[in-house]
């Protein structure tokens, strides 16, 4: 989701809610402690240099139970992050602490903000020597005999 599609989802809203990937929710007492741009410059497996942007909140479960982020809020701090940090409309990650500190995509499903996995790629697969897919095995039989073998493409 990018900062353009949140805002817009947040004018419609009258309270925020955001649903972790095991279906469960944040507690209603949250904070978005951050809102800010993250830069990460790097180069890949292959010798790509590349640079990704996206725009970070992070929510932190306070146990300040008398107050709620509500949406016109939240919209004023992302407008202000926009204006004083120069963010464009980047993806939104989000960061969230359970037993630690895990990084989040971010979707919506006309009720709640949810909490999407990430997955870690080897963005060289073209360079780096892997192949595309594992050869199949024919069975468990013939997998066990030739597992060991050089050409078996196992090893």
């Amino acid at each position: 989701m990018k900062l353009s599609e949140i805002k817009q989802q947040l004018n419609d809203l009258e309270k925020i809610a955001f649903q972790l990937p095991n279906g469960e929710l944040v507690p209603n007492h949250f904070h978005v402690t951050e809102i800010g741009k993250v830069t990460k410059h790097f180069i890949d497996c292959g010798g790509t240099v590349r640079k990704e942007e996206v725009v970070n909140f992070q929510l932190w479960n306070a146990n300040d139970y008398d107050h709620r982020l509500h949406p016109e809020k939240l919209l004023h701090i992302i407008e202000l992050s926009q204006s004083t940090l120069g963010i464009g409309d980047l993806e939104i990650e989000v960061e969230y602490q359970e037993q630690t500190i895990e990084k989040f995509g971010l979707d919506f499903n006309g009720t709640n903000f949810l909490l999407t996995t990430k997955q870690t790629d080897c963005l060289a697969k073209d360079n780096c020597g892997i192949p595309a897919e594992e050869p199949a095995m024919a069975n468990a039989e013939t997998a066990s005999s030739n597992c060991f073998s050089p050409e078996s493409g196992c090893c």
